[in-house]
């Protein structure tokens, strides 16, 4: 059974898709600043926005996952930030290739017909 983690943090910036469960989880820590065994789940991607890794600690282990689209990118956000957190409903949208961030998109204050 897979973990079901409560929260996904997304590390903004691209990472090495070389990169396994001890690099991933040294940069949890020192770019994310966070401890990578907290029970929720880091997310990377690469340059090409085509790859992801997931990265959760269950209590017993540490599950790296991996998906790859054919086509098209994963919509991953930008900014200064280091880190952003995503809820499961968001996630669920990432991964499927959908823009997420349109989806949870706040409506204008001054719109008017």
């Amino acid at each position: 059974m897979t973990p079901q983690p409560q929260q996904v943090w997304l590390a903004i910036e691209p990472v090495d898709m070389r990169l396994g469960i001890d690099g991933l989880s040294l940069r949890v820590q020192q770019a994310l600043g966070k401890a990578p065994c907290d029970g929720s789940a880091y997310a990377f991607a690469n340059k090409r926005g085509n790859r992801i890794k997931l990265l959760v600690w269950d209590g017993a282990g540490v599950w790296l996952s991996c998906r790859r689209l054919h086509r098209g990118r994963f919509v991953w956000p930008q900014g200064s930030d280091a880190v952003c957190t995503l809820d499961c409903a968001q996630w669920q949208w990432l991964i499927t290739g959908v823009d997420w961030q349109r989806l949870s998109a706040k409506p204008m204050a001054n719109w008017r017909v």
